[in-house]
């Protein structure tokens, strides 16, 4: 199946194409893809279910242990995007810190809802967009051609003799609009209006506990301050783009946008909550331990389903997808509290990554970093090749150093690869119409050196 099918129809996806999709963008963790393609494909049996059990089927959370680099975070993004689901990740460790004074966890909810909201309008922008050019064209072509000024009222005048002047502007409004479309008027300057607000430009800084308020100050003040009309110069292109914007959002109806993007969060959002086992720890009356339980006593009612107050109304999170992820080096999954266990029954320990892992990821994905930088050198004129060789001392490398240093995974290989092209990159544009080859002995001359030493590995790879 190609991937243009398999995201044209995201919400009636097999496990099977799921995995299938997660593939083009991420190597190997298959217990991963697949734990999550089930995640994602039981939501869509759930809508199909009617009467009272449908409410009563909660999401299977899942926790996903791993070391920083497996790919944890892009599963759960590109699982996201797959289902066309608002998505957020946070950091647990970003709810606590000395004294307990981490930020509001239902703000996690909060920023979702505002995500979703800009998603929806995206989308309905979208579908007004040719509707929306019609009308912006048609102001565009009033200014460009101005309507013929009519005869005062009162002033002896025959209909015979303007119709042929009012023939003649719709017939030169046609011509200039057949122009406008053909791109022919782009670099040519006109006057518009612009509305702009006529108030002061006011920052509100909350604090813990703010961030309950539910008031947008910043719309409340922009409608009570007269809204000023400006008039401003620019080409018809930039014009003809700012009108479209301004009657795109005449036409979306915000208060349905607002409904579909709450319905979207409480049916499909999902929230990826990134070291959660920074927050795991044994019980203790003192130091942080207390912070770390409160954190998770905090998101507990999240998880297990609560009503979040936003300014856009109040959000049910019994069906968002909780996805966790930790590294659990110190910490065990079973360091959580018992009740936040519970409600992540979906336990995917993560594979480390091998030198093989590592030649695939360079290569194979859509997005694979070698496409990447032969992309950004075809930008100068520079066709850049990699041996097969070369691509395999560059995985070598990055294995290694993760061995010996510190083990980031698949990040090690943006550092390696950074520093492999960093004198092609400052040179390329004085090399434009050439073609370079990167072989085992440019990979072994530029690395070589940085990598046999482990102090300068540290820091610099």
């Amino acid at each position: 199946m190609s991937q243009e099918k398999v995201l044209s129809e995201p919400r009636y996806m097999t496990p099977a194409e799921i995995v299938e999709a997660l593939d083009h963008y991420i190597i190997g963790q298959k217990k991963a893809k697949k734990a999550v393609a089930i995640a994602l494909r039981n939501r869509w049996r759930r809508q199909q279910i009617k009467g009272d059990m449908k409410d009563e089927i909660m999401p299977k959370n899942i926790i996903m242990i791993g070391p920083t680099g497996v790919g944890k975070t892009e599963i759960a993004r590109r699982l996201a995007k797959l289902d066309k689901a608002p998505f957020i990740k946070v950091e647990a460790s970003k709810f606590t810190e000395v004294g307990y004074v981490g930020r509001d966890v239902e703000s996690i909810v909060r920023d979702l809802v505002k995500l979703a909201v800009r998603m929806v309008k995206e989308e309905h922008e979208k579908a007004v967009r040719p509707k929306a050019r019609l009308m912006a064209e048609e102001k565009l072509l009033d200014i460009l051609v101005p309507m013929p000024a009519r005869p005062p009222a009162g002033a002896h005048h025959s209909g015979i003799e303007t119709q042929p002047q009012e023939d003649s502007y719709l017939r030169t409004k046609e011509k200039m609009r057949e122009l406008l479309r053909q791109g022919r008027l782009d670099e040519r300057e006109v006057e518009i209006v612009t509305q702009e607000s006529g108030g002061p430009v006011v920052e509100i800084f909350s604090s813990m506990g703010m961030e309950e308020m539910d008031i947008n100050f910043k719309d409340m003040l922009g409608n009570l301050m007269p809204k000023k009309s400006k008039r401003v110069k620019m080409k018809v292109k930039e014009a003809l783009e700012m009108l479209e914007k301004e009657e795109a959002q005449h036409l979306i109806d915000m208060n349905k946008v607002t409904k579909e993007a709450i319905h979207r969060v409480e049916q499909s959002g999902m929230v990826f909550i990134d070291e959660i086992d920074k927050v795991a720890g044994r019980e203790s009356t003192h130091g942080p331990d207390v912070s770390r339980e409160g954190v998770q006593r905090d998101l507990l009612p999240l998880v297990e389903g609560t009503t979040v107050n936003t300014k856009y109304g109040p959000v049910r999170t019994d069906h968002i997808l909780f996805i966790a992820a930790g590294a659990f080096h110190v910490a065990k999954p079973s360091d959580l509290i018992p009740e936040l266990q519970g409600r992540f029954p979906i336990r995917i320990e993560l594979d480390s990554l091998t030198t093989e892992d590592f030649v695939r990821i360079l290569t194979e994905p859509k997005n694979a970093l070698i496409k990447q930088y032969k992309t950004l050198m075809a930008t100068e004129g520079i066709e850049l090749i990699f041996t097969e060789e070369a691509i395999r001392e560059i995985a070598a490398i990055a294995a290694d150093v993760n061995q010996r240093t510190e083990n980031i995974g698949a990040r090690r290989l943006y550092t390696v690869m950074e520093k492999l092209l960093e004198d092609l990159s400052f040179e390329a544009p004085n090399l434009s119409g050439q073609k370079v080859t990167v072989d085992i002995n440019y990979v072994r001359e530029k690395l070589s050196d940085v990598a046999q030493d482990t102090d300068l590995s540290r820091y610099i790879l």
